[in-house]
């Protein structure tokens, strides 16, 4: 059975288990090395810069330059 097992690994290649397993006898395991997370993720990007832009799409001339793009009504 495979199975994924979260783990961290330090700076000398030391790698540590984030929870215990249990195995009947010797196992091999493939190692996958993650690049840090940004603390920002592009998400976060977005929903801060809404408000900012929100003043120029919410403007009249906004919605007239696109409504070419609106479907007939």
């Amino acid at each position: 059975m495979i199975r994924t097992i979260e783990a961290t690994i330090d700076e000398c290649g030391n790698v540590r288990l984030c929870e215990p397993v249990q195995l009947q006898s010797k196992q091999r395991a493939l190692v996958t090395i993650l690049e840090e997370v940004s603390l920002v993720t592009a998400d976060e990007t977005l929903l801060l810069s809404e408000p900012a832009l929100a003043e120029d799409w919410n403007r009249s001339e906004e919605d007239e330059a696109w409504s070419h793009l609106q479907p007939a009504q």
